[in-house]
Formats: C-alpha cells, sequence, structure tokens
C-alpha cells in the first residue's frame, strides 16, 4: 500500500496541472489493491505509524468509490475445495469475524488453516515431504 501522503501529493499535482479544484483535478484515478493485506511500510516506525499512514484516514477517502470482487478466480479455476475452504478462512480473517481471546487480543487460527512449524528445519522438512 502507498503511504497517504503520495496520494495526496498526486492530488495537488493533478489539481494545479489542471487547473480544477476537484479531487485529482477532475480526472478518474483507479487504485487497485486488496486493505485487508498491507499497511504502507514505514522504517523505524511504530504501529501506530503505520495505520495513521493508511490512505483510509486521508482527507481523500471520502471521494473513493470501493467495488468488491467476490468471486476468488484462482479457486475457481482450480476447482479445488481445500483451496477454496483457504480463501473463505483468510477472508473471514480480514474481515474481523473470527472471535478475539479477551485475555491476550489474538485471534486463534482455525485448527486446518495451516502448517506451523517451530523451527526452520521443520519447516524445510515439511516443503521437502509434500514436494
Amino acid at each position: 500500500m502507498a503511504h497517504k501522503r503520495a496520494l495526496e501529493a498526486l492530488d495537488r499535482t493533478m489539481k494545479d496541472l489542471r487547473d480544477n479544484s476537484r479531487p485529482f483535478g477532475g480526472a478518474m484515478i483507479l487504485l487497485v489493491g486488496d486493505f485487508h493485506q498491507t499497511l504502507p511500510v514505514i522504517p523505524q516506525s511504530t504501529a501506530a505509524d503505520g495505520i495513521s499512514a493508511c490512505l483510509k484516514l486521508s482527507y481523500l477517502w471520502r471521494y473513493v468509490t470501493k467495488l468488491r470482487l467476490t468471486t476468488n478466480m484462482r479457486v475457481t479455476l482450480q476447482d479445488d475445495p481445500s483451496a477454496e475452504l483457504f480463501s473463505n478462512q483468510l477472508l473471514a480473517i480480514g474481515n474481523g469475524s473470527i472471535p478475539v481471546d479477551a485475555a491476550t487480543g489474538l485471534i486463534s487460527f482455525p485448527p486446518n488453516f495451516c502448517q506451523f512449524a517451530s523451527t526452520k528445519e521443520k519447516l524445510i522438512a515439511y516443503f521437502k515431504s509434500v514436494s
């Protein structure tokens, strides 16, 4: 994800170039991304810095029309039930519909979500066994 200041700079530049005070100088801008995935990366920052740099906290966010893709084409084309289950689990985590443990503030992954490895050697052994 880009830092919100990058988009705000583009907004100011487009307004100047087009001599138009509407957002982005009246031009349509297409933004593509998955807001479940990544906050902007800011070296040597806190989690709060990353969140405050997010586009959703920009003054421009109110002008964004959000469209949602509803079919995971990779899963559909693979016709793999386990891939569909994994995709649905990822969406549940991203949508915040997995319960949060009140004591720790963390979620618990579904039991069949993925394979966890406690050491690098176990991770390497696992990938050797499935390939």
